[in-house]
C-alpha cells in the first residue's frame, strides 16, 4: 500500500466540486501540467467538508490549480501532516502555496 495520494486528478469544475460529498478529509490541488501547488484538509470546521473547501479553492484558484484529488479521511490532520512530508522528502520543499502558511511542526518522512 502506497502512502502517496493515487487517485486520478479531476478537473476543478464547479461540477466536478458540486459532486463531492460533504466529508471530512484531505485534498491535493495541481496546476494545470499536474505539479502539486497545496495540500489542504476538510476538517470538523469546514461547514460542508470537501465540497466546502474544494468550493473555496475553484473561486481563488490558489496556485493556478487546475485539478484536485481527495480523499475522505477521519484522520485528516495527520494524514494531511504526512502528504506534506512526503512532499517534502519528494521535493526538498512544500508545495508553493503551503509555503506561504507552514505548519507549525513538521516532522521527516523517509518513503521507500
Amino acid at each position: 500500500m502506497s502512502i502517496r495520494m493515487t487517485k486520478p486528478w479531476v478537473e476543478l469544475t464547479a461540477d466536478a466540486v458540486r459532486a463531492l460529498p460533504g466529508q471530512l478529509g484531505v485534498y491535493q490541488l495541481a496546476d494545470a501540467a499536474g505539479r502539486v501547488v497545496y495540500v489542504g484538509f476538510a476538517g470538523g470546521r469546514s461547514l460542508f467538508g470537501l465540497r466546502s473547501e474544494l468550493e473555496r479553492a475553484l473561486r481563488d484558484r490558489p496556485g493556478g490549480a487546475a485539478r484536485f484529488r481527495t480523499e475522505v479521511n477521519q484522520q485528516y490532520t495527520t494524514r494531511y501532516q504526512e502528504l506534506l512530508m512526503l512532499h517534502v522528502a519528494d521535493h526538498g520543499s512544500l508545495p508553493v502555496v503551503n509555503q506561504a502558511d507552514p505548519p507549525v511542526r513538521l516532522g521527516r518522512l523517509s518513503p521507500l
